[in-house]
C-alpha cells in the first residue's frame, strides 16, 4: 500500500511521479540495466582479478563487497600491515571461486599482488637489471625476498663470502641483480653478490690508484678469525693480522675489535699483483720496544705480571707492550721444577731481575732465582775434592747415579767410578733408588753446576798392591767360568776380579769355540799368563795349566819306576836305571871335564830348543790374548766414552734451553 502523504511531504505532483516511471520501466532503460549486469556477472568468474571495497573488519577476517551485493572474506595475514586496514579502502583481488560453502565468494590478495607484481616485474625488468626488496624467509638453499613478488637468493649469492648465517639478513631491505626470469614457472632468481663484486670492482680499481704504504685510512671489520680480522677498505679486504693489533698482549682478534666495526688502520705493505694489503693498528702509536733498554737495565730488579704460564717458562708483562720471559731453568737455583706452575700463579705480581735485554727481537730474559744467593758459589768451598759427602740416591741412569749430598745438589757417580774391578754395566747393578750412599768428592764445576763423585776411591786401588802381590805370572790358581765370548772365557778369579782365557789358550787342539772346552759356572784350574797392571788385565791359559798337571804326573810316574827298580831282581833291575841322574847338579869340575865336547853342546842344544820353543809358544798366545783383551776393552772404553759424552750433550741442551724458547717467543 502506497503512503500518498510521502508525496506530499516532498511536493512532487502526480504527473511528475508518472512521468519518472514511465522513463524508469521504458524499454530503453530496461536494456541498460541488463548490460550493466551483464557485464558485472562476465567479471565474476574465477582466476579474475577484480577491484573490491573493505566493508568491515571482524577479528581476523576481512569482509570485502566485490559488486551485485556478492561478498568474500579474506584474512587479515594477506596485508603487509594488518593494522592499517580500513573500512572503505579499495584492494585487489583474485577471484578464486563465486561461492564458496559458506555462500561468499573465494578471494584472495595475496595471489592477486603476486599476478600484479610479476606483470609488472615483466613488463619493467629484465635479466641483469638491479632490483630492491625485503627478506621474507628463509628457506631451503637460500632466502625468498618480496620484490612484489616472492624471488629465490641463493645462499651462495648472498654476499661475497657466504655468511655464516644467513638467517640474519631477514627482514632486511637488499639490493641484487636479476640473475634469470622464468616466465613459464613464474620464478626469478636473484643475486646480490654479482651486485656487491661490480660495485667492488670499480672502487678496488680506484682504491689501488690511491692507496700508499703508511697512509692512514678508513675501513670495516668484515671477518674475524683466530689469527687476524678481515677490514673492509673500500673495494678490497686488508688483513690485520693479531701481532699488529696491540703492542700488548692479543689472545684472540675479538678482545679489540668486533664485527661491522668502523677502525682507522695504517697501511703496512701493499702486494699489487696479489691484491693483498697488510693492515696495522698498534703502528699508529710508537713502540715501547724502542726505550726498553734504557728503562730495563741488566740486573735491575723490576716488578711485573704473570700473564701466562707454559711448560718452558712464564711470561710477565712489565709495562703495556713489553713483556718477559722466566724460563723454567732461571726460577730456582736448586729446586727441581717440573712445572712453572708450582711456582707461579696467572695474575701473580712478582720481582724479577733482568738479565738480558733484545729490543730488536722485543725479547727480555728475566730471571726469579737471582733474587737469592747462588748456593753452589758455596759448593766449591764446602765440598772440595777429597770430602766423604753422604747422600741419597735419587735417580739411576744408563751411565751413572745422581746423588743428592743436600737439598738441591746433586752429584753424579759414574759407572767408572763405581768399583776398581767389577765391569758394572749399569748402576742397578749394585745400586738402587732411596739408598743411602757415601761417596769421594773427586771434582766439583760449578760454571756446570756439577759434582762428580767416585764410590771405588773409597778404598785403595787392589792393582797397586794386592792384586800384583797375590796373582804373579806363572802361577796355577782356580777359578769359576763366568763368560763365554766368541773370542775367549772369562774366568772369575775372586769377587768381582776376573781374568781373560783366550780361545787359542784352551787346547792344544784346535775348537770352534770355547763351550766344547768349559761350559757356564764349571770351576777349572789356569795358569797365569800375564799381569798388566797399567790396562788392569790378567791373561789366563787353560791348556800350560794341564801341561803343568801332566809334566807332575809324568815326574811321579818315573820317580815310582825308579823305586821300583830299587826293590829287587824281581822288579825293573838296577842295570836299567841311568845311575847318573841322581848325581846331575853334583858333578865335580874334574867330571865334567871329562865329558865329551859333543855330548855336552848336543844337551845344551836340546835345552836351548827347548826353552826357545816354550818362550814362543807363549808369546804368541800372549800376543793373541793381549789383542783379543784389547779389543774388548777398547769397545767397552768406546760405550763409557759415549755414554759421557751423551750425559754432556744432555746437560748442555738443557743448559741451551733458555736461548731457544726464548728466540721462539
Amino acid at each position: 500500500m502506497v503512503d500518498k502523504s510521502i508525496f506530499n511531504e516532498f511536493k512532487i505532483d502526480d504527473a511528475e511521479i508518472e512521468a519518472q516511471v514511465d522513463a524508469a520501466l521504458s524499454t530503453t532503460g530496461q536494456d541498460q540495466m541488463l548490460e550493466m549486469i551483464d557485464k558485472t556477472v562476465s567479471k565474476l568468474k574465477p582466476g579474475v582479478i577484480l577491484t573490491g571495497t573493505i566493508v568491515n573488519h571482524i577479528g581476523d577476517d576481512v569482509i570485502i563487497e566485490v559488486g551485485l551485493k556478492s561478498e568474500g572474506a579474506i584474512s587479515s595475514s594477506e596485508f603487509d600491515d594488518p593494522s592499517e586496514i580500513q573500512i572503505g579502502d579499495k584492494v585487489e583481488l583474485l577471484l578464486e571461486a563465486v561461492e564458496s560453502d559458506s555462500g561468499l565468494v573465494q578471494l584472495s590478495k595475496r595471489k592477486a599482488d603476486r599476478i600484479r607484481g610479476w606483470e609488472r616485474i615483466i613488463e619493467t625488468n629484465k635479466e641483469g637489471d638491479t632490483v630492491k626488496g625485503r627478506v621474507i624467509r628463509r628457506i631451503k638453499g637460500g632466502l625468498l625476498v618480496d620484490m612484489g613478488v616472492p624471488v629465490f637468493l641463493p645462499a651462495s649469492q648472498v654476499d661475497i663470502r657466504r655468511p655464516g648465517d644467513i638467517s640474519e639478513f631477514i627482514g632486511r631491505e637488499v639490493e641484487a641483480v636479476i640473475l634469470k626470469i622464468d616466465e613459464e614457472r613464474r620464478n626469478i632468481v636473484i643475486s646480490r653478490r654479482k651486485m656487491l663484486e661490480e660495485s667492488r670492482a670499480a672502487a678496488k680499481s680506484k682504491l689501488m690508484e690511491d692507496i700508499e704504504v703508511g697512509q692512514i685510512r678508513k675501513g670495516v671489520v668484515k671477518n674475524i678469525a683466530d689469527f687476524g680480522a678481515f677490514v673492509d677498505l673500500g673495494g678490497l679486504d686488508g688483513l690485520l693480522h693479531i701481532t699488529d693489533m696491540s703492542w700488548g698482549r692479543v689472545n684472540h682478534p675479538s678482545e679489540v675489535i668486533r664485527l661491522d666495526q668502523d677502525i682507522e688502520i695504517k697501511i703496512l705493505s701493499i702486494d699489487r699483483e696479489r691484491e693483498k694489503i697488510a693492515l696495522g693498528l698498534k703502528q699508529k702509536t710508537e713502540s715501547p720496544w724502542i726505550t726498553a733498554e734504557e728503562r730495563y737495565k741488566v740486573n735491575s730488579v723490576v716488578r711485573g705480571e704473570v700473564v701466562n704460564i707454559t711448560n718452558y717458562g712464564a711470561f710477565i708483562k712489565l709495562e703495556e707492550g713489553v713483556e718477559g720471559l722466566v724460563h723454567i731453568s732461571q726460577m730456582s737455583w736448586t729446586k727441581r721444577i717440573n712445572h712453572p706452575g708450582e711456582l707461579l700463579s696467572a695474575k701473580d705480581t712478582v720481582d724479577v731481575v733482568v738479565l738480558e735485554v733484545n729490543a730488536a727481537k722485543q725479547e727480555i730474559s728475566l730471571g726469579t732465582k737471582q733474587l737469592t744467593e747462588n748456593p753452589w758459589m758455596q759448593v766449591v768451598n764446602k765440598y772440595p775434592p777429597g770430602t766423604i759427602a753422604e747422600g741419597t740416591i735419587r735417580n739411576l741412569a744408563n751411565y751413572g747415579a745422581f746423588i743428592e749430598i743436600e737439598e738441591g745438589i746433586d752429584g753424579l757417580l759414574h759407572v767408572s767410578d763405581m768399583s776398581w774391578t767389577k765391569k758394572i754395566n749399569h748402576p742397578g747393578e749394585m745400586l738402587k733408588k732411596g739408598q743411602q750412599l757415601k761417596c769421594i768428592v773427586l771434582s766439583v764445576n760449578q760454571e756446570k753446576q756439577r759434582v762428580a763423585l767416585g764410590l771405588k776411591q773409597m778404598t785403595e786401588d787392589p792393582w797397586l798392591h794386592a792384586i800384583p802381590d797375590k796373582y804373579i805370572p806363572g802361577q796355577i790358581v782356580q777359578g769359576t767360568v763366568t763368560k763365554l765370548t766368541n773370542f775367549g772365557v772369562f774366568i772369575e778369579l775372586e769377587p768381582d776380579l776376573e781374568g781373560l782365557l783366550h780361545v787359542s789358550e784352551l787346547s792344544d787342539d784346535k775348537v770352534a769355540g770355547p763351550q766344547e772346552v768349559v761350559k757356564m759356572g764349571q770351576d777349572i784350574e789356569v795358569k797365569i799368563l800375564r799381569v798388566d797392571y797399567e790396562d788392569r788385565k790378567i791373561g789366563l791359559s787353560l791348556k800350560r795349566a794341564q801341561w803343568a798337571t801332566e809334566d807332575a804326573e809324568d815326574d811321579a810316574t818315573a820317580k815310582s819306576t825308579q823305586r821300583g827298580g830299587l826293590d829287587g831282581a824281581a822288579g825293573m833291575g838296577t842295570n836299567l836305571i841311568d845311575t847318573s841322574i841322581f848325581h846331575r847338579g853334583t858333578e865335580t869340575p874334574e867330571e865334567i871335564s871329562t865329558k865329551t865336547p859333543e855330548s855336552s853342546e848336543k844337551q845344551a842344544d836340546e835345552a836351548e830348543t827347548e826353552a826357545s820353543e816354550d818362550k814362543a809358544a807363549e808369546a804368541e798366545a800372549t800376543t793373541v790374548e793381549a789383542a783379543t783383551v784389547e779389543i774388548a776393552e777398547v769397545k767397552a772404553t768406546a760405550v763409557e766414552a759415549a755414554a759421557e759424552e751423551t750425559t754432556e750433550v744432555i746437560e748442555e741442551t738443557e743448559e741451551a734451553k733458555p736461548a731457544e724458547e726464548e728466540s721462539k717467543e
